[in-house]
């Protein structure tokens, strides 16, 4: 099984502004069928914005086609290296009830991990797990491993 997050992460995604409109935003997560979308300012993470903060904005009578990302959006997101292993970032997230981990390699943003990749991730520890042999071939018992 790969460790690191890269093998795991949707690479390349969609980005936002700090001053694109919610309703902008939320057609590019409709389009794309994501809920996280990372906010870059001339080539800087500055913050993550989500289906939930817009649907929280829009609770308090703030319509999308005239607020702005930057005013629901959430700074300072939690950012990882495409190198940082699977396992580590995945209890982070959920030891810290977070649904993304932005990647960043080199400064840039060039992925984005949330749970839906932790439980893929998840499923192919299990297949790997299931599918891996219980005796040697004269019938011993092996008692399975799994790798940290």
């Amino acid at each position: 099984m790969h460790q690191a997050i890269r093998h795991y992460m949707s690479a390349n995604p969609r980005t936002v502004g700090p001053r694109d409109t919610l309703y902008r935003a939320r057609q590019l997560m409709q389009a794309s069928a994501i809920r996280h979308l990372p906010v870059v300012d001339r080539g800087r993470l500055v913050g993550v914005i989500t289906e939930r903060d817009i649907h929280l904005l829009e609770g308090v009578g703030q319509p999308p086609s005239h607020s702005h990302v930057e005013d629901a959006m959430t700074p300072d997101p939690f950012v990882v290296s495409a190198d940082a292993p699977v396992h580590v970032v995945a209890r982070a997230m959920a030891d810290h009830k977070l649904g993304s981990a932005i990647v960043l390699d080199e400064g840039r943003v060039a992925g984005i991990f949330c749970a839906t990749d932790a439980l893929r991730a998840l499923s192919e520890l299990f297949d790997e797990y299931f599918s891996a042999p219980t005796s040697d071939r004269w019938g011993r018992p092996i008692s399975p491993r799994l790798e940290p």
